[in-house]
């Protein structure tokens, strides 16, 4: 357990406690910077055997497989995966939109709870932690370290994170693809209020830097069954001007566009390679991490 006295609103000791028996794992090798849990893309010194190659002058002869050169009559090398540790980054949308709740819990407060409860799982296993707030830019950013006091400078920003302002997600993610040089877990938390398209190349650009992509789409019910019944002045979250409108007169436009919508979303993480999940506000927050750590245990290697 790390030292931390303060009580925290999205952390729950017991959900941690159930959640830690299962490993937190990268889908492909990470380039940290000491020995950890995590598979590496260099070779190293592990228990995991990798492949023979040659011997060349230089090598270590303590790693001469000397039963391959009974059969052989030639020098072979053991080759043996390297491990590391994970950067573990987390994307928070902090724009107006992530204020909205219709059943007691906002998204923001949902992201909470997520970006908390993996940056513990994440420390615990000695991985590095880092967070970047997003709204119309990065509102405030703190690099991936691997120390108990970083991880509670984490959470001070996420309990000091309050939604604001128009969401600029999409330029956010590729000024990061540029600046996280290493790579890196990056998990984003949002609800993707923004086009689809934009999202397409920002996914792509993080893919091509090498970095393990993972979203949690946060939708609120409502959002979802438009389930209104009377006239009513809709209010946009992020600046825009506010909209009076029937209900019953636009839902099944309304409806037809989420379907699309969501349609685009699922298409472009498919052809991204990116681990999403589509998550409600109503939904156990444990039930869903659990379903994301069982899943990256199963597609472990996955590139």
């Amino acid at each position: 357990m790390f030292p931390d006295n303060r009580s925290r609103s999205f952390l729950d000791h017991r959900v941690l406690s159930r959640l830690a028996a299962i490993p937190f794992c990268p889908r492909q090798p990470m380039m940290g910077t000491v020995s950890g849990r995590h598979s590496s893309p260099h070779r190293g010194s592990s228990v995991e055997f990798a492949e023979y190659r040659k011997y060349v002058p230089g090598d270590d002869l303590r790693r001469l497989d000397w039963r391959a050169y009974g059969r052989s009559d030639r020098f072979y090398v053991k080759e043996f995966e390297a491990d590391t540790n994970l950067r573990c980054c987390f994307v928070i949308d902090t724009s107006g939109s992530m204020g909205f709740g219709s059943g007691g819990t906002t998204k923001i407060e949902y992201a909470r709870k997520i970006a908390g409860a993996l940056g513990y799982l994440a420390l615990q296993q000695g991985d590095a932690v880092g967070l970047s707030c997003a709204a119309k830019g990065i509102v405030t950013n703190i690099p991936a370290k691997r120390n108990p006091a970083h991880l509670m400078a984490v959470f001070d920003m996420l309990e000091k994170a309050q939604p604001d302002g128009e969401s600029q997600l999409a330029p956010v993610l590729h000024e990061l693809a540029e600046t996280i040089r290493q790579r890196a877990l990056m998990i984003i938390v949002s609800d993707l209020f923004v086009d689809p398209e934009s999202l397409r190349s920002c996914f792509q650009h993080l893919r091509f830097r090498k970095h393990d992509v993972a979203v949690f789409h946060l939708l609120d019910p409502q959002e979802l069954a438009f389930d209104f019944r009377r006239p009513m002045r809709f209010i946009d979250m992020e600046g825009g001007p506010p909209l009076f409108a029937d209900p019953t007169e636009i839902a099944a436009r309304y409806l037809e566009a989420v379907r699309v919508y969501l349609e685009q979303i699922k298409q472009i993480v498919l052809e991204s390679g990116v681990d999403y999940h589509k998550v409600g506000l109503n939904e156990d927050y444990e039930q869903v991490l659990m379903r994301f750590l069982v899943r990256r245990t199963r597609m472990k290697g996955a590139r």
